[in-house]
Parts: C-alpha cells; structure tokens; sequence
C-alpha cells in the first residue's frame, strides 16, 4: 500500500472519549469524579459520561450481567488522560494520593510526557501525563524517542503542586484522551490494521512485543502491546473496554476512512454521521466528526 494522503488518516485526527462497561456505576462513577479529578458532564439511566472543560474523557455504562474478561484477554492496556499543565497534572497526583493511593501504580518519564499510573476499582489501566513542547522531541529515522525513565511523583508534586490547584482550583481545566494502549494477540496483525487500514503512521517500535502509533506528528494516539496478552484471540463480552471513539476534522476524512476501511475487507457500519468498526481482536472504534 502506497502512502499518499489518501492512505493516512487526516493530520487533525484526536482521540475521543472512551466507554468502559463497568460492573459498579457508582462506584466508578466515584472514583473518575473524585480520585481522578473528572467532572460528571452527564448522567442518565445506566451512563455516566465524564469530562473536563465540557468534552467527554471516560463515559461509563453500566453492565451488571458481564464479568471480568480472564487474565491474558485482549482489550485496553490503559486510558492516557493529557493534562495542558503541570499543575494540573500535580492536582491530580495529589488528589490519586489523597483517595485512593492504593490505585497507584507507577510513574515515568517518557522524554516525550511525564505520567503517572493507577487502576480503578474494576482493573481497568489510567495514565495521567503532560506533554513536552513537540520541539523538544527527538525523531530519529522517522520514530520519535521514548524511553521510561524515573519519575519521583514527591518531587513532582512539590514542584508544580500549587496551593490553588490542590484546592481544586484547576478542576475545570480542559483535558482530553491524548492516547489509548490496547493490549492485542500479536504486533504484526495490529500494524496491518491501525496502520495500513487505518491509517495512522508508525511512530516507533518495540521489536515485536509492541506498536505506536499517531496522526500529524504527534507522539502516540493508539499504541498496542502483547506484554500480557501475546497469542490472545477475538475478545467475549466482558467488563472493561467498550468503545474507542476517534475524532476525524471532517465529513471528507471520514468518509476516506470508511472507504479506506472497506477497501481492505473491514466491515464497517456508517450512517452518514459515524463510521463503526472492530479491530481483529473486537475491541470496538467509532469514528465521528469534530463538533
């Protein structure tokens, strides 16, 4: 497949909102309002959508007769939350520190970011990070430079923690989904389909055991990993992952996409509005237009 402009996804193209089926609505509900920092843009009947600055981060909808998926499943590696400032990144952290430290996981350095990880209640994986000025990114060969180095979350947070902010003055601060990690059976199924189907580029490559990649240059919109999951098959119905939502500039960029899609054997459901779709491994994407 050549990759003329047709073949890639717009320049423009961003994460949208994630759904996660959830077993326990308010208990979720909870822990995204209150440990994460998110507000609650809508609730009505068995959803829950949750945002920042009136755009939708996690929607939660309730499943009480789905289980846990087993251990080694396909599905969502983690959420990745972009914060616009350290500051309110620092809220955040203290706020994860505060209620729920139990959910804590980790923290690096990634040049490109620096984040924070945690669980919620249900397993489901949480990155909270802050990007770096893109002319402060390194690209070598056409993959830019990651690494995981260490990130001491005391010292953050006596840097950038400000008084204000731990006293919820950054609560309404605009934040969004800056990327989603899947977890997936094999890297070389996921690049033929994000990448030659899809159309995002490669960004860098983990020898076989994982993927990145974006749209315009950015670090990472999607990435998948085979860390915990090497070999898994489709995905059965489980809590957890629902439903990755991208956000295309245009009706002409969508309606690339779904041809692009259908060119190569992906069955997708459009309605003039949307484009629908399963990856091999049934995690679901929508592709929509930005409002």
């Amino acid at each position: 497949m050549n990759t003329s402009a047709l073949d890639r996804l717009a320049p423009t193209t961003a994460m949208g909102a994630v759904t996660l089926l959830v077993g326990d609505l308010d208990g979720m509900t909870r822990y995204y309002r209150d440990v994460v920092t998110l507000t609650v843009l809508d609730a009505a009947g068995d959803t829950v959508t949750l945002g920042r600055a009136r755009r939708p981060i996690v929607i939660l909808r309730h499943e009480p007769s789905l289980r846990h998926a087993p251990a080694g499943a396909a599905g969502l590696f983690h959420t990745a939350i972009l914060f616009e400032s350290q500051a309110a990144l620092a809220a955040a952290l203290f706020s994860l520190a505060q209620h729920a430290p139990q959910s804590f996981t980790g923290s690096a350095d990634h040049l490109v970011s620096q984040a924070f990880y945690a669980t919620d209640p249900e397993g489901n994986g949480i990155e909270l990070y802050w990007d770096r000025e893109r002319t402060e990114w390194s690209w070598t060969h056409g993959q830019v430079e990651m690494d995981t180095l260490y990130l001491d979350p005391n010292a953050f947070l006596r840097e950038h923690l400000t008084d204000a902010a731990a006293q919820g003055a950054s609560a309404d601060d605009a934040a969004s989904v800056g990327h989603v990690h899947l977890s997936v059976g094999d890297v070389r199924t996921a690049r033929a389909f994000y990448v030659d189907a899809l159309g995002f580029d490669v960004t860098a490559e983990l020898g076989g055991s994982a993927l990145f990649v974006s749209a315009g240059g950015y670090h990472h919109h999607m990435a998948m990993n085979v860390w915990n999951s090497r070999g898994a098959g489709p995905r059965t119905p489980a809590l957890g992952l629902g439903r990755v939502d991208l956000t295309l500039p245009d009706q002409d960029a969508l309606g690339e996409l779904g041809e692009r899609l259908s060119h190569h054997g992906v069955q997708v459901a459009d309605d003039g509005r949307t484009v629908s779709f399963t990856d091999p491994w049934r995690n679901t994407l929508h592709a929509g237009v930005a409002l």
